[in-house]
């Protein structure tokens, strides 16, 4: 189940459950060379902290070794798709545990075949397959 849970971590990295939302400064602060004043809110991407390139090498690429063995360590903050801190989701170990059982489910008892073959991906504003990703599921004979 490691294995399978890495997968889920780096689609969730290029897919977050929560893609957005919005944030009130709490204090005065500069960002990029802007200031932004307390009270104001500004407009968070997960898919953008998700994709920068010094926390995830090759970002566009779907590699689930990323989450795999003590090599596994991010800057604070860069992968964050249940949240963090006092904000973090309460159910993100439910979540997690759902995630595995049905991706082993489905695995050990149904054969998949895409019916797009090669079918890319579009960004809207996040990745997806343009086709949606039609699959067959075939159910294996126990």
């Amino acid at each position: 189940m490691k294995y399978t849970w890495s997968v889920a971590q780096e689609l969730m990295r290029l897919n977050p459950p929560v893609s957005e939302t919005f944030k009130k400064i709490v204090k005065d602060t500069s960002f990029g060379g802007f200031d932004i004043p307390k009270g104001w809110q500004v407009f968070w991407l997960a898919s953008v902290t998700h994709t920068e390139k010094n926390s995830f090498p090759d970002p566009e690429r779907f590699d689930p070794s990323r989450f795999m063995g003590p090599s596994k360590s991010f800057p604070p903050f860069s992968y964050i798709p249940f949240g963090a801190g006092p904000h973090i989701c309460p159910g993100n170990e439910f979540a997690r545990v759902e995630v595995l059982l049905v991706l082993h489910h489905l695995i050990i008892n149904y054969r998949w075949s895409e019916m797009v073959p090669d079918e890319p991906i579009t960004r809207n504003p996040l990745p997806y397959p343009a086709k949606s990703l039609p699959i067959k599921l075939h159910r294996l004979e126990k």
